[in-house]
């Protein structure tokens, strides 16, 4: 099975909360990035705009996406559109096992946007384990504070390529984790 790891940036930490991006990355370094244009601005406060919207790095056009290459992919639109292309990014990497850090509105946040609920429970695409892993209770069986900083436990000092609260550097840097956690 394949490792997806994930990051999510969303309005805010209530029941209502909505998805701004989302940011994926898989074993090998391929990635998945999203803005989402149909989150709720009503619900944008000035930490928000400040720390996550500020970050955000796709200005073209709505429902478009740009791919360097069959395994990266970079897409701004709206719910529909970014589930279509995740789908069928998700289908390139076979059989996922998604891992995030502190996961419970990331997982919450990515059910809501991929999954079907027509059966009245979230059904993922069939090549998406429906148990997610969590980068945090790894720190912990292996020893470590969960609270420690996030990219110096990963990357070390010489780091910042991008600002955190950018779903997709922040997906990297869990990734990062994982590896030197499990070396």
């Amino acid at each position: 099975m394949n490792r997806i790891f994930f990051d999510t940036e969303f309005t805010g930490l209530h029941q209502a909360t909505t998805l701004i991006s989302i940011g994926m990355v898989n074993d090998h370094g391929d990635s998945f990035y999203a803005e989402l244009t149909d989150f709720d601005q009503s619900q944008v406060n000035d930490w928000l705009r400040e720390n996550v919207l500020s970050h955000l790095v796709l200005h073209g056009a709505n429902n478009s996406f740009d791919t360097t290459h069959r395994m990266s992919m970079r897409v701004k639109g709206d719910s529909g559109f970014v589930k279509q292309k995740l789908t069928e990014w998700l289908a390139l990497n076979g059989n996922v096992q998604m891992w995030s850090d502190c996961l419970a509105f990331d997982w919450v946040l990515f059910n809501t946007l991929l999954a079907d609920y027509s059966q009245g429970y979230p059904q993922l695409p069939s090549n998406v384990h429906y148990i997610p892993m969590d980068i945090c209770t790894l720190f912990q069986l292996k020893g470590v504070d969960p609270d420690i900083n996030r990219e110096k436990f990963g990357l070390g000092e010489a780091l910042t390529q991008m600002p955190k609260h950018n779903a997709l550097w922040d997906a990297q840097v869990i990734k990062a984790c994982y590896d030197k956690l499990v070396a």
